[in-house]
């Protein structure tokens, strides 16, 4: 599934229908284009943003290299410090013990700053758009490849829409 966007913000009904026209007359695959608003689809039946999945991947790419830079990092500062923290498990296992500690800090890292807190809050740009179909406005989304969300911004730039937002998947 291709999770790249195009997401124009439009003021009224007319102005969307003449954007959703303008791009079917420049040959847009009509499949990818969608009109979100009062008598179109909403937010929640189109699925535009899941917040949660996003934040999801980016914590799990983070972790891939937080948790074993963590596992070190402790092992090493322990070694190189020779605290004995954990003397009760002798030398190695107080170097070991550490490097765990260390992994959980970097586990915990992976979900505070790595995207744990998409999941319990959502995007900055959810939100906005949902107020603003609320508010009687129109939003076209345009879904495929970079080169097509090119073209679609091209010419929805045409409309002078009030916002155009891209969002790309960067976890393909």
């Amino acid at each position: 599934m291709n999770n790249n966007y195009l997401v124009a913000v439009l003021s009224d009904r007319i102005q969307a229908e003449s954007a959703y026209t303008l791009l079917e007359k420049q040959g847009l695959p009509l499949s990818k284009v969608t009109i979100l608003g009062r008598g179109y689809k909403s937010i929640d039946e189109f699925g535009l943003i899941d917040p949660n999945e996003v934040a999801q991947k980016q914590a799990k790419l983070m972790a891939t290299w937080l948790v074993p830079f963590g596992f070190v990092g402790g092992a090493v500062f322990s070694t190189l410090t020779n605290l004995q923290t954990f003397a009760w498990a002798g030398e190695i296992g107080d170097h070991i013990i550490s490097g765990l500690l260390g992994s959980i800090g970097g586990a915990m890292g992976s979900v505070f700053i790595g995207g744990g807190g998409g999941i319990g809050f959502g995007t900055a740009d959810s939100v906005p758009y949902r107020n603003r179909i609320n508010a009687g406005k129109y939003l076209i989304v345009v879904q495929g490849s970079q080169l097509l969300l090119q073209q679609a911004t091209t010419i929805l730039r045409k409309c002078d829409p009030e916002k155009i937002q891209v969002y790309t998947d960067m976890y393909q």
